[in-house]
Parts: structure tokens; C-alpha cells; sequence
């Protein structure tokens, strides 16, 4: 995953400011066939061949960012009827992702390369340990035979001076399930949604920026601008993307920003964790081998294509972000209601609901509040009635579920919990491994979990593709965010969040 603080991001939220000025001051229409000019104006210094080539890779950017996929754009079009366009669109179109083939580099395969910090020593390991006699040594440095070279790294792995380095395909390399290969005919990767599971992790790897989400920014400020009631529901792990905000500040800028009234997701988070508890005692006392949490959509579907011997260990208890929509709907059936987190898959599961409308990245929010120049940490306060647990608020970070698990159990020597901390290809296996057990095709150890919890990103949900802080910081600034004015235990136990008395309060 690359560091959030690079040029492809810049540019990415720079275009998502630029289209929600044009929007609020009623000008979306005319004025986004500027962009691409306005932002590479003459002179400046290229990236590809030239400014213009530069230009048109921005257009379909621009194209993205207006939530239409970019694959069979019409070159006749103008950005001005995409702009229309994406106006007059009533819902979200499928698939969340798009591929820029314009920006795509069209890496070259995946393979091994000596450098000149070759010594070409005496030793010689990279050879000795070659099992097909690729490597051979003249002019004073390794060489590898690409028609010999298989790229199992044994060379890397052997070579004392680190002379030799492996040059991925990001994406590829970053892929957990194999959903990206590249195109033979255009020499450019595509992706197989019948296999993606929306984690997320080409999005956020490409160098190139080429991978990118279909924004669904303009249809929420469409309808705050309409007047209708627009409500926010922001996940935990928002709550640590906006350094030196306190809680409450947020709510404060997001109303601000036009929404008629915020949840915070935390809600449905203690909610998500009643349910689970009480889901996995009933599911240990009628025999279960074990259960898994339901909380990240990338993970269940990697379950339902990838490891299909684990479905029936998923937990039937719906996913936060489901449970606060539902308060949302319940205390107004009439309000639109918008999802904001960090997460691609999260955007398929809004798709996939009926309850929830739309589904905003953190990217996208904080582009919605510098287009109004809304300074969080200058708002003042305004927290929900309802004061999460930090059980709750700790689902935003690896381990948080099972921990909120945990502390509900009246008997948690029961428990034996493990937590996959993010979805890499060793992790698909891992899943795959469980399932086998749960089918009885592989015996289970003495030590097998009973409760696992997954994370497609690692370190949590801080982690996701779609954060502006790195997930380091954001860690650091969930501990404080969790905290603050944290409910007391009871008999060690959280209070149960009851969703009738939740909407009676925030009333």
C-alpha cells in the first residue's frame, strides 16, 4: 500500500474539490470541461509525453470522479454532458470500481533483476541456489535469463549485498484473490469482478493512480443542494482521519456541510456487538465448531467466492453500518441516508442495500468540506445524545470485534478468538484452510478458534484504501477518539444499546 501522502492523492482530492465548488455554485455543467485545463495549464512540466496526453488522462479522472465508469467513454462526449450526466443519475451504477487503461503504465511481468550493488562475489549464492540455471556471472555482475528465470526469488532471498530486487505489478502483487491480470490485446490489466472482493488494495497500490472509485459525491450534494433530508452516518473510523478534531467537531462540520442530522456508527457498532455476543453463545451451545464476524463486507465475499466451506460460520448478525441505517430510516423514513467510511467494499454493500443510499469515502467528505472551507477543528462540539462504548468505537482497528465480543460474554473461557489481520493472498489461504476444517476435511487441532475475526486491511478499518491519514497516526488518534467520555462497565459488561431508547434520546 502506498503512503496516503503521495501525488496520485493530491490530484485525486484536488479534482473532487474542484467538481463540488463547480456543483454547490450551480456551475457543475459548464464549468467542468475546464478542469483538465485549468489544472495542467501550459507550460507546465509533463508526466507522459506531453501536457495534452497529460490533459486527457485527467479527463477520464475527472469522468471517474463524476461517478461514471471510464472503460467505454464516448470520445465525441464532452465533460460537460458527463456533467449532465452524472446530474441527472437517480442511483449509484455498478461496478465501484473503474480502470483508467489511459493512466495504466502496462507494467511490465513481474520479475527478478540484479542491480549494479552486484559485487559478483565469489560466494555466489544467487547462482548456487538457482533450481533452473538462470543466473549466470560476466562483466564483473549477475545476470538473469528471463527464458530460465521462474521468479521464485530464491536469488533475492540468497544474496548478502541485496544487489538483486524484484520488480512487481503493484496491483497484481497487492490483489489477494487473483481478480487482475493483464489484457494480451491492450497490455493493460483488468479486473474480474466475478472474483473482486472490493478490498481495495489496487486502488491503493497503483503508482500510476489508474484504479480508481466512482465517486458519488455529486449525487449526495444533489440532493442536500434539492433540500431533501440528507442524513450522515460516519464510521468509527472516520472519527480519526481529522487530526486535532475533537468529539463532536464533526458532527458540527457535517452539518454545516448540509446535512439535516448525524449518526455516528459507533451506535450501530455496540448494537453489531450485542447481537454477535449472543450469537456466539447460541451458536457454541448447539455444537458450532466455530463462528466468524460480519463486520467487513471484502471479507464475507472473499468467504462467499473464494472459501465457500466457510459460509455458514459467518455471522447472521448485520453489519454496523446496516444497524445505524436502520435508526436512521426508523427515527425519519423519509431521509437519504449516507454512509461514510474508508472503504471501498463498503460502497458494494450500500449498493447491495436497500436501507442505505449512498456511501461516501472520507476522501470524498473532506473534499465536500474544503469546497464549503469548513475547518473542523474550528466547529464547535456537537456529539450525539448517545454515547458510544469504546468497544464500539474500537471496531475501527484489528482485533476491536472480537475484543467487543469478548467483554459481553457473561463466560468468556468459552472464547478462543483469532483475528487475520488483513487479506493478502496468505490470508485467502488461511480462510480456506478454516473452511476445510469446518467441512470435516481436515481435522481440527486441539487449539482451533472459535471465533475468528477478519480484517481485509491490515490494521483495521484506519487502513482502509480510502483514509487521509496515515493508518499509524489515525491508530494513535482512534485510542484518543475511543476514549473520550467512554460508558462505564457494568458488572464488567456494557450496558445493551437499545434502539427504540437511542432515537427517544436523540429526539
Amino acid at each position: 500500500m502506498l503512503n496516503v501522502n503521495n501525488n496520485a492523492s493530491v490530484l485525486k482530492q484536488e479534482i473532487l474539490v474542484r467538481i463540488a465548488k463547480l456543483q454547490l455554485e450551480g456551475n457543475l455543467v459548464e464549468g467542468v470541461h475546464y478542469i483538465p485545463k485549468t489544472m495542467i495549464p501550459k507550460n507546465s512540466p509533463s508526466i507522459r509525453c506531453c501536457i495534452y496526453h497529460d490533459r486527457e488522462i485527467l479527463r477520464t479522472r475527472v469522468i471517474a470522479r463524476l461517478g461514471i465508469s471510464v472503460e467505454d467513454i464516448d470520445d465525441d462526449k464532452q465533460l460537460s454532458d458527463y456533467g449532465k450526466e452524472a446530474l441527472e443519475r437517480e442511483k449509484p451504477t455498478w461496478p465501484m470500481l473503474t480502470f483508467l487503461n489511459e493512466a495504466c503504465n502496462g507494467c511490465v511481468k513481474t520479475k527478478y533483476l540484479p542491480t549494479n550493488a552486484c559485487q559478483a562475489c565469489l560466494a555466489r549464492p544467487c547462482k548456487m541456489n538457482c533450481p533452473r540455471q538462470a543466473i549466470e556471472i560476466y562483466d564483473h555482475r549477475a545476470h538473469i535469463d528471463p527464458a530460465k528465470c521462474i521468479n521464485c526469488g530464491l536469488c533475492m532471498q540468497n544474496c548478502p549485498y541485496h544487489a538483486i530486487v524484484k520488480i512487481p505489478i503493484p496491483c497484481e502483487e497487492a490483489c489477494p484473490v487473483g481478480a487482475i491480470t493483464r489484457n494480451k490485446e491492450t497490455g493493460h490489466e483488468q479486473i474480474d469482478y466475478d472474483k473482486c472482493i472490493f478490498c481495495g488494495k489496487c486502488m491503493s497500490s497503483c503508482p500510476f493512480g489508474a484504479v480508481m472509485d466512482k465517486s458519488q459525491l455529486v449525487d449526495v450534494i444533489k440532493h442536500i443542494m434539492n433540500g431533501k433530508k440528507v442524513v450522515a452516518m460516519y464510521a468509527p473510523a472516520i472519527g480519526a482521519q481529522f487530526k486535532g478534531a475533537k468529539v463532536g467537531q464533526l458532527e458540527s462540520a457535517l452539518l454545516a456541510a448540509g446535512f439535516s442530522r448525524v449518526w455516528e456508527v459507533a451506535i450501530g457498532a455496540d448494537i453489531t456487538a450485542d447481537k454477535e455476543a449472543a450469537e456466539f453463545v447460541e451458536r457454541m451451545e448447539r455444537g458450532d465448531k466455530m463462528m466468524t464476524t460480519s463486520c467487513c463486507p471484502a471479507y464475507v465475499r472473499a468467504v462467499q467466492i473464494h472459501a465457500p466451506e466457510l459460509k455458514n460460520c459467518i455471522s447472521e448478525t448485520k453489519s454496523p453500518m446496516i444497524y445505524t441505517a436502520e435508526l436512521a430510516k426508523k427515527a425519519d423514513p423519509d431521509c437519504i441516508t449516507v454512509f461514510i467510511g474508508p472503504c471501498l467494499a463498503k460502497k458494494r454493500e450500500g449498493f447491495d442495500s436497500d436501507i442505505v443510499d449512498y456511501v461516501l469515502s472520507v476522501e470524498e467528505v473532506s473534499a465536500l468540506l474544503a469546497a464549503k472551507e469548513i475547518d473542523i477543528t474550528k466547529m464547535e462540539a456537537k456529539p450525539g445524545k448517545y454515547n458510544p462504548t469504546v468497544s464500539a468505537r474500537n471496531f475501527a482497528k484489528t482485533g476491536g470485534v472480537a475484543e467487543s465480543v469478548k467483554i459481553r460474554l457473561k463466560d468468556d473461557s468459552i472464547l478462543r478468538p483469532v483475528v487475520i489481520n488483513g487479506l493478502d493472498k496468505a490470508g485467502v489461504k488461511n480462510l480456506q484452510n478454516y473452511g476445510k476444517i469446518n467441512a470435516g476435511t481436515v481435522p481440527a487441532p486441539a487449539d482451533c478458534p472459535n471465533l475468528i475475526e477478519v480484517m481485509a486491511c491490515e490494521g483495521g478499518c484506519i487502513a482502509g484504501p480510502s483514509v487521509i491519514m496515515n493508518p499509524k497516526t489515525g491508530a494513535a488518534l482512534l485510542n484518543i477518539y475511543a476514549n473520550a467520555g467512554s460508558k462505564e462497565l457494568v458488572d464488567g459488561i456494557p450496558p445493551k444499546c437499545d434502539m427504540d431508547e437511542v432515537i427517544k434520546n436523540e429526539k
